[in-house]
């Protein structure tokens, strides 16, 4: 039954507040809250006001299926922001399809997936993978070690890491997985088999507080970033704040945005942010993503029957949005967007200075169709600013 004109349209959040992987997910409730204030102070959609039913999923993916049916059966939500690792969002999809419920998912993640129940706005792999392991293999050889933690994401971007690497007439040295509650003491052992192996670098897929125990472990077994980096598609802004700039100084990440992009929509942003959450509040990725896509969701709503599933599949796909790294789309095939690649350094102050982009948004591939390096970087057009 379709509401009133009075009704509020609500939707859906699921961003952990508390386990592994909090902080990062804290940042992507903050972009979701923030674009919903935005979107009500602009008259919501279609003069009704846009209002949030949120759940704490506490970082466990059967949680997050327990709570996403609470909110679709229970709460009568029809669309859900939310999830940041691959086993929640795999949790999520099977309720998601069995009643026809959507989800706006804004995590990079390790692709060959596609649900016509989800649409992804955060980097697929030929939008942060390939960058990463040219740059890596052109700027600093081609010998890799690689760690990620436990779970799907980070077993299945070392796979196309590695595949990446080979092509290249690469090496890959080892690869360790930890656990998601793995100590500093795991992380120690591991940067002395690091430190034995000696790579050209490091490709790092671990999450969570694991991120600034592995770095902290690296700096303090004298590793030195300029000769020997950790490469990562994962660790952001914040996790640079939680670990502190001294420890990630140097490091390299692969992602659509950092802070210090310098476009119009993120020059207004990054005020908008602090003013509500204090001077000290940043951006990443995950949250820029988490902001965009309910601004893509409010202007679809506005075009169609913003409580109907099958009028919102038809209006989502081909959506535009001047998002803060520069203007994004839904692709209409696979429902993933349209994104700036970009390669940053972290510096003294935890911000990234971003050495090569892409001078063009690039379309989505989740599946990889094309793998050719040197079609990637011609196709993309990275241009260094080092």
């Amino acid at each position: 039954m379709t509401s009133t004109s009075l009704d509020p349209v609500r939707i859906g959040m699921l961003f952990s507040q508390t386990g592994v992987t909090s902080v990062i997910e804290t940042s992507q409730r903050i972009g979701t809250m923030l674009a919903v204030e935005e979107i009500n102070s602009a008259g919501g959609i279609q003069g009704r006001e846009l209002q949030v039913v949120s759940h704490d999923p506490q970082s466990r993916p059967s949680l997050y299926r327990t709570l996403a049916e609470r909110l679709i059966v229970d709460d009568g939500i029809r669309v859900i922001a939310g999830c940041y690792m691959s086993s929640t969002r795999k949790a999520v999809i099977p309720v998601l399809e069995r009643w026809n419920a959507l989800l706006l998912y804004p995590t990079l993640y390790e692709g060959f997936e596609y649900s016509r129940n989800v649409f992804y706005t955060g980097a697929a792999p030929n939008q942060n993978s390939v960058q990463l392991a040219e740059y890596m293999t052109r700027k600093y050889g081609t010998r890799v070690f690689m760690v990620g933690s436990d779970y799907v994401y980070p077993y299945e971007s070392n796979r196309i890491m590695s595949d990446l690497v080979l092509e290249r007439g690469g090496e890959k040295v080892s690869e360790v997985y930890l656990p998601l509650e793995a100590k500093r003491a795991d992380f120690d052992a591991l940067v002395q088999q690091i430190k034995q192996a000696a790579p050209d670098f490091v490709f790092s897929t671990v999450v969570g507080e694991g991120t600034a125990m592995l770095y902290r472990a690296y700096r303090e077994a004298q590793l030195d970033p300029a000769r020997m980096p950790i490469a990562s598609l994962t660790t952001c802004e914040a996790e640079v704040r939680q670990m502190g700039a001294e420890f990630a100084e140097g490091h390299i990440t692969s992602a659509p945005y950092f802070q210090s992009v310098d476009t119009p929509v993120n020059r207004a942003l990054v005020p908008a942010l602090q003013a509500r959450h204090g001077p000290d509040q940043i951006a990443n990725q995950c949250l820029e993503a988490a902001y965009f896509q309910i601004h893509l969701l409010a202007d679809a709503m506005r075009r169609a029957d913003p409580d109907d599933v099958e009028s919102l599949l038809r209006a989502l796909p081909g959506s535009e949005y001047d998002a803060p790294q520069g203007r994004v789309r839904i692709d209409e095939q696979n429902h993933h967007t349209h994104l700036r690649p970009r390669i940053g350094r972290v510096n003294a102050s935890g911000q990234f200075d971003i050495l090569e982009e892409s001078k063009e948004r690039v379309r989505p591939d989740p599946y990889l169709v094309s793998h050719t390096l040197q079609d990637w970087s011609v196709r993309t057009g990275l241009r260094s600013q080092a």
